[in-house]
């Protein structure tokens, strides 16, 4: 195996770009600490971690034997590193969850190779963060740059980032990527009057906040910023009637099936518990239809390199597990029990997992929303990101939020074809947008308005 490429100067004499086989052959501290100067709450993404990248592939879990083959690409200048990203050179299109199969089935009808292609994104994670990872804005533009660059040198079809941050959204638009647009749920610490398209990570202050109607009157300046949710009740009454009945509804039924929970954080969640997780996750993908994508050494190695990552609900009846919750959650500290103070924006929890051994009615909704909804305003996140895809969600007050890809293709007339493509999807998406406005599952403004109690 080669132990790396040497691309060449870029746009100056001092930058060179390398191109590595492996993460192992990139120095952690280095890579975590580029990753710790990339802007806001972006910098303490898990999913961009060094041991994380390191674990997909020594685990075999993202490696050429299952279509992802590592090319991680660092952008130097004299002998700091000023820039890198986690490329993979694809032949197929699972586990990414930006979808064109469309593309690649066009491609096949023309005898055009779509395979390999080029991914800049984390394997199996849709979660929104950096891609980009850099110093500036200038190493930001030249490491977009040298990836065109390299993708043409290579001959590959084309070249995806996908769920970007702003800041890389924007240096691949002045390098004339396309955009496209999907839509995610995340729910967030505060009540907002409406729903709104956000940002790719949506920054504290984002959405326009409400506050004073659960029970309580505000502080003195809270009406205008909003306040964090005091506790799981004070979130509900945030909530139309018709949406906070069916969450207790919902909560009840566990409840009265005898199921209880518990959770475990970092290094607390013990052997036993990692091992009947994974028997839920295995068996979830087996269910429908799938192997799954993730080793039971991968989150071995979870557990040995970045366990404070980690938070883990367990549902218990009669003594006995019958369901788990895995939830990914940015170090950035929890407050304790009973403070009320503003909430940083690093504090970020993600939806990632869950199986169950038992079928109970609603149990997946209080494993995968109320639990963590609920640990996350006692210990102070700031945010919940859902995952991909689900409208079920908004019922569970998480709220519509716009992702961004950007995406390259060598091939001219495909390139044309595919930006078309993209202006009418980008069309329909805002008639989305406006169509889960309507469907807000927050209480209006305004005493006696829709939705008030």
């Amino acid at each position: 195996m080669k132990k790396e490429k040497t691309v060449g100067a870029v746009a100056e004499n001092d930058y060179v770009i390398r191109v590595l086989d492996s993460p192992l052959q990139i120095p952690a501290a280095d890579w975590n600490a580029l990753l710790a100067a990339q802007p806001g709450d972006a910098s303490l993404n898990p999913f961009m971690r060094h041991e994380y990248l390191a674990a997909m592939l020594e685990s075999g879990s993202a490696t050429p034997q299952t279509g992802w083959t590592a090319r991680f690409v660092m952008l130097s200048l004299g002998a700091q590193l000023v820039g890198a990203c986690a490329l993979y050179l694809k032949d197929h299109s699972y586990g990414e969850y930006v979808f064109d199969h469309a593309w690649a089935n066009a491609y096949h009808q023309h005898g055009l190779p779509y395979y390999p292609k080029a991914l800049v994104a984390p394997p199996f994670t849709p979660v929104p963060g950096p891609r980009l990872l850099a110093r500036d804005d200038k190493s930001r533009a030249l490491l977009v740059k040298a990836l065109v660059a390299w993708c043409g040198e290579e001959k590959l079809s084309s070249l995806h980032l996908l769920f970007a941050t702003d800041e890389d959204v924007a240096a691949c638009e002045e390098a004339g990527l396309m955009l496209r647009h999907n839509v995610q749920f995340h729910w967030t610490n505060r009540a907002p009057t409406r729903v709104t398209t956000c940002p790719a990570l949506p920054p504290e202050g984002a959405l326009r906040l409400r506050t004073g109607e659960a029970g309580s009157a505000a502080p003195a300046g809270e009406e205008e910023k909003g306040r964090p949710f005091r506790d799981f009740d004070d979130f509900l009454m945030s909530l139309s009637q018709e949406k906070r009945k069916k969450i207790r509804q919902e909560r009840r039924k566990v409840l009265e099936a005898g199921v209880r929970f518990r959770w475990s954080l970092g290094k607390d969640i013990s052997a036993a518990d990692w091992d009947f997780f994974y028997r839920c996750y295995e068996r979830t993908y087996y269910e429908h239809g799938n192997a799954p994508y993730l080793s039971r050494d991968f989150f071995q190695r979870m557990q040995d390199t970045m366990p404070e990552n980690w938070l883990l609900f367990v549902a218990e009846r009669d003594g006995a597990p019958i369901a788990t919750s895995l939830i990914a959650v940015s170090a950035g500290g929890a407050r304790a029990e009973g403070q009320f103070d503003s909430i940083p924006s690093t504090r970020v929890a993600y939806g990632r997992y869950w199986g169950a051994l038992e079928r109970v009615d609603c149990l997946h909704f209080e494993a995968c929303y109320y639990q963590p909804l609920q640990w996350c305003i006692i210990h102070g996140y700031q945010r919940f990101e859902g995952g991909a895809q689900g409208e079920h969600k908004m019922a569970r007050a998480l709220l519509p939020v716009k992702t961004t890809s950007a995406h390259w293709l060598a091939h001219p007339a495909f390139a044309d074809a595919v930006e078309r493509f993209l202006e009418r999807e980008g069309e329909g998406m805002a008639g989305y947008m406006e169509e889960l406005e309507r469907r807000n599952p927050f209480r209006q403004a305004g005493p006696g308005g829709p939705g008030s109690p």
